[in-house]
């Protein structure tokens, strides 16, 4: 893999992707976007491998993008260029013909709820939690795509809550909600995500297979064509709430929004 903050393992027919920055909550760079992709493809193309699984390591599942990338956004089609990039990667692993496993401890946002969004499974610690915080952080806004999956999994009251307000939902309300397919305490969750893998990579490749072409099939008639929201992202990226979003948050203060 071509990341340093990524791990990658095989274990029997199971693989295993580790994001392992803990000391920045295992915020993404693209060299960890670009080798979860890398290790998607290595998973498909080893035909031992029957599930993935994709964790992070120190306590929490991933803190989304990196924010000090953001610094070289020079205007709007910046803020299009990336979730175009990022879309492809969450794409990616929905895309993956095998079960996809997110096993979140902790944290999983922005890129990383993108992430575990996109995922078959959500097995969670107790101390998991979910959300696109960046009403109150950044000032940016999430991709048609990924807007999508999150409208699919909670509907579209919860993802407006979820996105207006900014805030994070815990475990157990992720779990009532349908996001979460099952909460553990924190000590049990690395062995009953190794259980639930061992079961699923039993099972019959046909029935998964088709099961999973046939939802992607279902997901692509019911979502609109690509870059039928560059507009809104043009705007949104370009605007001066999200230069000062990412100023706020490298220099370690709230924001000042002023809508323009």
């Amino acid at each position: 893999m071509p990341s340093s903050n990524l791990d990658w393992d095989i274990n029997g027919s199971v693989g295993v992707v580790t994001f392992n920055r803990p000391e920045a909550r295992n915020a993404l760079t693209w060299d960890m976007y670009d080798a979860l992709v890398a290790a998607c493809e290595t998973a498909e193309a080893a035909g031992d491998v029957r599930v993935l699984i994709i964790r992070g390591a120190g306590g929490a599942f991933a803190a989304g993008t990196d924010i000090s990338q953001f610094r070289e956004f020079a205007d709007g089609e910046a803020g299009v260029a990336y979730e175009r990039r990022l879309d492809a990667v969450i794409d990616r692993i929905e895309q993956m013909s095998i079960p996809t496993i997110a096993e979140v401890d902790g944290p999983a946002v922005g890129g990383g709820c993108a992430i575990a969004v996109a995922c078959d499974f959500r097995l969670c610690s107790d101390r998991a939690s979910f959300g696109v915080p960046v009403a109150r952080t950044l000032g940016n806004c999430l991709s048609m795509a990924n807007m999508a999956r999150m409208v699919d999994l909670l509907g579209v009251a919860v993802t407006k809550d979820l996105l207006l307000s900014g805030r994070l939902m815990d475990a157990y309300e992720a779990q009532q909600r349908g996001l979460a397919t099952l909460v553990l305490p924190v000590d049990q969750l690395g062995s009953e995500t190794v259980k639930i893998a061992a079961e699923l990579s039993v099972r019959a490749p046909s029935t998964i297979q088709a099961t999973k072409a046939m939802l992607l099939r279902l997901r692509d008639h019911r979502r609109p064509p690509a870059g039928s929201a560059d507009d809104i992202l043009r705007a949104c990226y370009g605007s001066a709430d999200f230069k000062e979003g990412v100023s706020a948050f490298l220099e370690g203060r709230k924001p000042h929004f002023w809508g323009v």
